[in-house]
């Protein structure tokens, strides 16, 4: 199992409550782009219409910008592919205040790529600040553990 992209930003400003997997509708050459990496996750969201599910605002650009089709959005709106009822019960977790679906990676599974997201709360300010403290005071540590004395 190979990751394309890993959205390093999501882990930072959301509490992941609980994990989803799905596939991804693409043509041939975002597929291309995305096996070699060129996708990115940066400010991106899942969102449910009408009992389906969409991926909105990635980026993933053209794989030979000289061959593009005419028209081609980089951040187009694309189908994410889950059972209707695992649509269903998101539908209903989403809908609690605070909740919002944040997609984590993109990943390779058996050939077949896919997304996964989350069901994520976002984290408070003072929450972040001493996420940051303990990963500072946990490097001090390793540090002077290392006979690097400050």
């Amino acid at each position: 199992m190979a990751d394309y992209t890993y959205n390093k930003q999501a882990g930072f400003d959301y509490e992941f409550l609980q994990k989803h997997e799905a596939g991804l509708v693409l043509t041939g050459q975002e597929v291309k782009s995305i096996r070699a990496s060129h996708i990115s996750l940066k400010g991106a969201f899942v969102v449910i219409k009408d009992e389906e599910a969409w991926l909105l605002n990635a980026n993933i650009p053209a794989w030979q910008p000289k061959n593009t089709p005419k028209g081609y959005e980089a951040t187009r709106s694309r189908k994410l592919l889950m059972h209707k009822d695992e649509i269903r019960t998101l539908i209903g977790q989403s809908k609690q205040t605070g909740l919002t679906l944040v997609p984590i990676r993109v990943y390779n599974n058996q050939s077949k790529i896919k997304l996964e997201f989350a069901l994520a709360r976002g984290k408070k300010s003072f929450d972040k600040r001493s996420i940051i403290g303990r990963r500072e005071s946990d490097r001090r540590i390793r540090r002077v553990l290392r006979g690097k004395i400050e």
